[in-house]
C-alpha cells in the first residue's frame, strides 16, 4: 500500500517535536512493509494571507496516486482523498484557545478571520474517514470549537535513548522558551523553594531574554542554551524531577522523555495533556499554576525519594508500552483500506 503522510514544516528549518513525529509516523508505515512518504509544505504562518495560501495549497493538492492519506496539523486536512484519515496534532491555536490571550480586544476583521478558519477546519475535518487526536486535550478542543468527535492515539517517543541514573539535587527542564510553555512560572517558583536544589533550563526561544532577566541574581537557576542530545539524556538521567508547566499543552514530549528516564513530572492542573497523563499514570504531582504551588510540589518531591522512584517507574512502564506500529495499524484500520 502507498501511504502519504501530509505535513507542514517551518520554512526556517526549525526541528521540534512535530517534525520528529512526522519522521516517526512515516517510519511506522515503512516498518509494517508499506510504501510511505512525507508530502510536505515548507512555509510559515507569518501573515493571515500566507495562512490562507497554505490552506489553498493543500486543497489543490493531487494525491490520487496514494492508497491512503494521513493528514497531521493545520491545514493539511484540506486535502481531498477518498481514504483520508487525520492524526490530529493541532489546529492553529491563535484562532482557537489562545485567541483571547493574544487578542484581548479583537477587531471585527480579526473575528472574521477566526470565523473563516473555523469554517475551513470544520468542513475539511468532517470529510475525513476518521480523526484521531494525539491527546485528550486536542480532542476536547476539537469537540468544543468544531463540534467534531475523535479518538485518541498517544504518540510514542520517536526513539528512546533515555536512561536513569541516581538522582542529584537539580531539576531539569528542556524545550523551547516560549510564553505558552510558562518556563517563567518555574523560575518564579524557585524563589519559594526551601529545598537545596538547582534548576537547569535547556533551550532557546522568543522568551529567552525575559527568562534571563527573571533569573538574574538567582544562582540556583542556570540557562544552558542549546544542549547536545548526549547532554540532554544525561541531564534527564541525573535530575530528581522535571517541572513541566505549560498552558493547555497539546501533548508534551517532555513528559514522555522524563518518564523514559525514570523521572517524575511536576505539572499544573491547566497544563493540558501533560496534566492528564501525569494524573492518570500517577507519575508525578499536578498542582495549581502559581509559583507557590509549584514550589511546594518541588519541595514535596525532593523530600520523598522513595515516592519519586515509584512515580518514575510508573511513568517508564507507560512509555515503554507505546508503539508507533500500533498507531500505523490503527490508522489503516480506520481508513477502511483492505490490506493483503
Amino acid at each position: 500500500m502507498k501511504v502519504a503522510v501530509v505535513t507542514v514544516r517551518a520554512s526556517s528549518g526549525e526541528q521540534g517535536g512535530a517534525e520528529r513525529l512526522f519522521d516517526a509516523l512515516v517510519q511506522s508505515f515503512l516498518d509494517l512493509g508499506h510504501e510511505a512518504e512525507e508530502v510536505c509544505l515548507y512555509t510559515d504562518e507569518s501573515t493571515y494571507e500566507r495562512i490562507l495560501e497554505n490552506y489553498l495549497h493543500f486543497h489543490d493538492l493531487d494525491l490520487s496516486s496514494f492508497d491512503l492519506v494521513v493528514s497531521t496539523k493545520a491545514p493539511t486536512w484540506m486535502v481531498r482523498h477518498e481514504r483520508h484519515v487525520c492524526f490530529l496534532m493541532h489546529t492553529i491555536r491563535a484562532f482557537y484557545d489562545m485567541f483571547d490571550d493574544l487578542f484581548p480586544q479583537p477587531t471585527a476583521g480579526l473575528l472574521e478571520q477566526r470565523e473563516l478558519i473555523h469554517l475551513l477546519d470544520s468542513g475539511a475535518l468532517a470529510r475525513c474517514k476518521s480523526i484521531d487526536a494525539i491527546g485528550h486535550e486536542v480532542a476536547q478542543r476539537l469537540r468544543h470549537w468544531n463540534g467534531l468527535e475523535s479518538g485518541v492515539l498517544h504518540p510514542p517517543l520517536w526513539e528512546n535513548p533515555f536512561r536513569s541514573a541516581p538522582s542529584e539535587p537539580f531539576l531539569f527542564l528542556p524545550g523551547r522558551l516560549h510564553s505558552w510553555k510558562r518556563t517563567d512560572l518555574v523560575v518564579r517558583a524557585m524563589r519559594h523553594v526551601k529545598s537545596p536544589v538547582r534548576l537547569l533550563l535547556a533551550g532557546t526561544g522568543e522568551a529567552e531574554d525575559d527568562i534571563r532577566r527573571l533569573a538574574a541574581g538567582d544562582a540556583r537557576v542556570e540557562l544552558l542554551g542549546r544542549v547536545s542530545d548526549r547532554d540532554l539524556v544525561d541531564h534527564y538521567a541525573r535530575c530528581f524531577a522535571v517541572p513541566f508547566t505549560p498552558k493547555r499543552e497539546d501533548y508534551g514530549f517532555v513528559t514522555l522523555e522524563a518518564f523514559a528516564s525514570g523521572k517524575p513530572v511536576i505539572t499544573c492542573d491547566d497544563s493540558g495533556e501533560a496534566a492528564l497523563i501525569v494524573r492518570e499514570q500517577q507519575a508525578g504531582i499536578v498542582c495549581e499554576p502559581t509559583p507557590e504551588s509549584v514550589a511546594a510540589a518541588i519541595d514535596q518531591m525532593y523530600e520523598h525519594p522513595g515516592k519519586r522512584a515509584e512515580m518514575g517507574e510508573r511513568g517508564r512502564a507507560w512509555v515503554i508500552g507505546l508503539d508507533w506500529r500500533d498507531i500505523a495499524r490503527k490508522l489503516i484500520d480506520r481508513s477502511g483500506v483492505l490490506v493483503a
